[in-house]
């Protein structure tokens, strides 16, 4: 992958012009059954596709497939909990959340090994993103009450949180979805 080519992940968040004050005021509750299923169905796909890899040096279409529509899922939930969209996750409709990723070819872009250490090198980004949540977090209770007292998201907050969730996505993908072996940049954007 050369620097022109996007990263592995992508996500792009569509900026909406008025949110409902009523749904943003009760988000907090109306987002735990999406977060239930969400949480149901996570379970396991790390250690699954690490052994897959290691052992078997394979990343079966069907399971990259499943692996994929489960992270859009997450990032419409985490769009949803963040203020970002008034609209309901679906588990079926990409909605105003475009994630895209990239089906690894696993013997010629991947390394058998790596996937037991990944999520160990990772680290630093761990280390930053704690920082980057604990702004997100400020952000959306400025933005919280933005919404309550003008139906709208400041653009600039909005972007932020948007760069918070492409640099989580980065991470997940090298990590914990396993799609690529180059380590993620250190950057919202």
């Amino acid at each position: 992958m050369t620097p022109s080519e996007p990263y592995a992940a992508r996500l792009e968040i569509d900026y909406p012009e008025k949110l409902d004050r009523f749904t943003t005021f009760f988000r907090l509750l109306w987002v735990i059954p999406a977060a239930i299923i969400l949480s149901l169905l996570g379970d396991g796909i790390f250690v699954a596709t690490a052994l897959l890899i290691v052992f078997r040096v394979k990343y079966p279409r069907w399971w990259f497939d499943f692996a994929r529509e489960l992270t859009r899922f997450g990032a419409r939930v985490g769009a949803y909990l963040a203020l970002l969209t008034d609209e309901y996750p679906s588990t079926t409709d990409e909605q105003t959340v475009h994630i895209e990723l990239d089906y690894p070819d696993v013997e010629r872009d991947l390394n058998r090994w790596l996937p037991l250490v990944k999520w160990f090198l990772a680290i630093p980004h761990y280390v930053v993103l704690t920082f980057l949540f604990i702004g997100a977090l400020v952000v959306w209770l400025i933005a919280w009450f933005a919404i309550l007292f003008t139906g709208s998201f400041p653009r600039g907050l909005f972007d932020y949180m948007v760069g918070v969730a492409r640099w989580t996505l980065r991470v997940e993908a090298y990590a914990f979805l396993l799609l690529t072996d180059e380590y993620p940049p250190f950057s919202l954007k």
